[in-house]
């Protein structure tokens, strides 16, 4: 028979994922009611928003490489004149 997660386990795992506290007391009072689908939209919400982050800084570390790319291309040019 499994074992229910104890609130300190739930707790640190979603303070490592960047949960807010407020996010965190709502997803504890989720589970202390047995709320698994209340629970499930905002973990989906959550991540979606850790997933759009990192969308987003990656494009930024795309103009930085551009950039770099740029001005090594730039760098070769006049080197060869």
């Amino acid at each position: 028979m499994k074992r229910p997660l104890s609130e300190d386990f739930i707790k640190q795992n979603l303070e490592d994922a960047g949960c807010d506290c407020d996010l965190i007391e709502c997803i504890l009072a989720d589970y202390e009611a047995s709320d698994k689908e209340e629970m499930r939209k905002r973990l989906n919400k959550h991540r979606k928003e850790l997933l759009d982050l990192v969308h987003e800084n990656y494009k930024k570390i795309d103009c930085l490489d551009y950039l770099c790319y740029q001005i090594e291309k730039e760098k070769g040019d006049k080197n060869a004149k």
